[in-house]
């Protein structure tokens, strides 16, 4: 009886460990569409939509929305100079049923990823359309750029808590796109050809 306490006592102890690095390797809970929430949780920064219709098709943007939470966004959360995904979370995409003019830069119908080149006021910010897709936010691939397109600024006034991106002044065939966040209002007109 004694030899089976052994033997039984041993295995006890050799699978302690098998147990553990079983549990350590479980994947945590995906992300939902567009990082919604993860492991039921939601984000701080929660998914959007942007969307308006052009000559009678759908254009879409799907982004995530970051707060300032107390913080200096531009120059800052929002760094001068360097790709910034245009959003938080996932990869901020585009997707359009209609070939569009965004700015100077021609776009096929299609769906794309937007990021932005953000430049301290009185410069103007370039906001980047690119072919890669699918990818999280801070993946960025220049190489893949369909091109870039200047885009002009509004201050706003209050400052903006949550950042935004929304469709305006929509006349049949044209838009502005803005890209709004504590006082930066960027903005760049959009036209289906």
């Amino acid at each position: 009886m004694t030899i089976f306490r052994t033997i039984l006592l041993s295995a006890s102890v050799l699978a302690l460990p098998t147990l553990g690095m079983a549990h350590a390797q479980t994947p945590a809970a995906p992300m939902t569409d567009h990082g919604q929430s993860v492991g039921g949780k939601p984000l701080a920064s929660p998914a959007a939509t942007a969307t308006t219709t052009l000559a009678g098709k759908s254009v879409l943007i799907k982004y995530n929305s970051p707060s300032a939470r107390g913080r200096k966004v531009m120059g800052e959360v929002v760094p001068y100079g360097q790709v910034w995904r245009t959003g938080a979370n996932p990869a901020t995409t585009l997707v359009t049923a209609t070939d569009l003019k965004i700015g100077t830069l021609d776009v096929p119908a299609g769906t794309y990823t937007i990021y932005s080149l953000p430049a301290a006021a009185g410069s103007p910010w370039q906001l980047i359309v690119n072919k890669q897709t699918g990818q999280w936010g801070t993946v960025y691939k220049q190489d893949m750029d369909l091109g870039r397109t200047p885009m002009m600024a509004r201050p706003v006034s209050p400052q903006q808590e949550a950042m935004s991106i929304s469709f305006e002044n929509v006349h049949g065939r044209t838009a502005e796109l803005h890209v709004r966040w504590a006082d930066a209002d960027e903005f760049v007109k959009v036209e289906a050809k």
